[in-house]
């Protein structure tokens, strides 16, 4: 009987290393968090600096919420203006229709306007200029913002139905219908029909920070492709403006060159922390101008990813400077790589802005709760949070969300420990007690079965 409660007593102690480490053990560093609210029971906290760092996983797949006891609540990451149902205004804005470019032509617009003391069009009288006098058709739009004071989302534009239409616009935007600069925007105009059933898409979308200007420009890219535009409305956001973009600027190493007629300049660069980059900005000291490719990829030997075309970086004098650039997609890849088609004598100083995102979080379990972070053994649960936090947005009114929480001090849990990836399902230590357990069990078995025979009845 001894024997039997030795065993026991060494399976008792030895049980609970059988089980998975608890998530403290799994990350290597955690945030107190402080809840602006004790009953919300939903919040949300903007990430900073600090856990980024220490994310190690693409995606922010290694950062959790805790509960007191330590078990992870559901949680998700999101991104600034996703998942957020924003209430828009849509406003009239007057437009005046321009001759079209004629296409491979040098030719471009005069334009004679009156213009009221607010900055209000009256009148706008275009004339084709160039090699060629003769103006196109008037398919091109002058679009006066002048009384918008927000940042525009996007434009819509409005035709008769009846146009069967595909067509891609470039848009430019100016401050004094003198100097014109060229915007980034998403969408093409399309009304098609077909066996009764129609597509439409009257959208221009700009990027998510907005666009800030008193006139716009609209040229279609083909001008034969155009509709009659009868209407045109500006989308504002009524939400607060988002936040402004933090930038990490990187040293990078100098590559040698590829062969004896490479000409051109590589440089690559390692970002420290998965943070969402979503804008590039490239600078030199003195004055300069240099053509510019830059690739990224996720690993150290993964095939490099293109990440923006071929473009011109300058600076001329202390206020003349190319402005930085936007990513077709954010990503947060670590290693980065800048190509240059000529020579480049200095060591330029590849920036990268982002937007924080933030944890939003259901308060379950016991308090406190903890930010977690870094972690190389687990990975964050899919939850269907997006789905609920619709629904209460629903239910509550739009302009609800998710009551503030703030980061603390960071502290650490199983620091570099949890960086380090699992061990092999071999573990010695695992072998051994469940060996000890099976142990157990046989010498149990065996004590039952010396039982069973001494009780046996005797023999007639």
């Amino acid at each position: 009987m001894s024997l039997v409660r030795a065993v026991a007593s060494i399976a008792f102690v030895l049980w609970p290393a059988l089980g998975l480490a608890g998530p403290r053990d799994d990350y290597a560093q955690q945030w107190p968090l402080q809840l602006s609210s004790a009953n919300a029971g939903a919040y949300r906290v903007v990430l900073d600096d600090s856990v980024y760092l220490q994310a190690r996983q693409s995606g922010l797949r290694d950062v959790d919420v805790i509960d007191g006891t330590g078990n992870p609540v559901p949680a998700a990451i999101y991104r600034p203006g996703a998942n957020d149902v924003r209430a828009t205004t849509k406003v009239s804005l007057p437009w005046f229709a321009l001759p079209a470019r004629a296409a491979g032509a040098g030719q471009d617009w005069q334009l004679v306007s009156e213009v009221e003391a607010d900055g209000r069009l009256r009148r706008v009288e275009a004339r084709g200029i160039g090699r060629s006098t003769a103006t196109g058709p008037q398919t091109a739009l002058l679009i006066d913002a002048s009384t918008v004071r927000t940042p525009i989302r996007a434009l819509e534009l409005d035709w008769a139905p009846g146009t069967a239409l595909d067509a891609a616009y470039r848009v430019e935007a100016s401050d004094d219908l003198e100097r014109w600069r060229e915007v980034a925007a998403n969408g093409r105009l399309v009304d098609l029909e077909q066996g009764g059933r129609r597509l439409l898409q009257r959208r221009i979308a700009f990027e998510a920070a907005g666009l800030r200007a008193r006139y716009l420009r609209l040229s279609p890219i083909n001008p034969d492709a155009v509709a009659p535009i009868r209407a045109v409305s500006a989308e504002l956001s009524a939400g607060a403006d988002p936040a402004p973009l933090r930038w990490r600027q990187l040293k990078g190493r100098r590559l040698a060159a590829e062969g004896a007629k490479d000409k051109g300049a590589r440089f690559e660069f390692e970002l420290d922390g998965r943070f969402p980059i979503q804008r590039i900005d490239v600078a030199l000291p003195g004055n300069y101008a240099v053509r510019w490719m830059l690739e990224s990829r996720d690993q150290a030997d993964a095939p490099w990813q293109r990440r923006l075309d071929t473009w011109t970086a300058y600076r001329v004098g202390a206020d003349g400077r190319s402005s930085s650039r936007a990513l077709s997609a954010r990503t947060d890849d670590r290693y980065w790589r800048l190509r240059a088609d000529g020579a480049v004598p200095a060591e330029p100083t590849l920036r990268l802005g982002y937007q924080p995102e933030m944890v939003v979080f259901i308060a379950q379990g016991a308090p406190p709760y903890a930010l977690v972070a870094g972690s190389a053994r687990t990975a964050r649960d899919d939850l269907p949070l997006p789905q609920a936090m619709m629904a209460l947005q629903q239910g509550r009114g739009a302009d609800w969300r998710p009551a503030e929480a703030s980061l603390g001090a960071m502290k650490a849990l199983a620091g570099a420990a949890a960086l380090q990836a699992p061990e092999p399902e071999r573990n010695w230590r695992t072998w051994l007690l469940w060996a000890v357990l099976v142990v157990g069990a046989l010498v149990v078995a065996g004590f039952a079965f010396s039982l069973l025979r001494g009780s046996a009845p005797p023999a007639a």
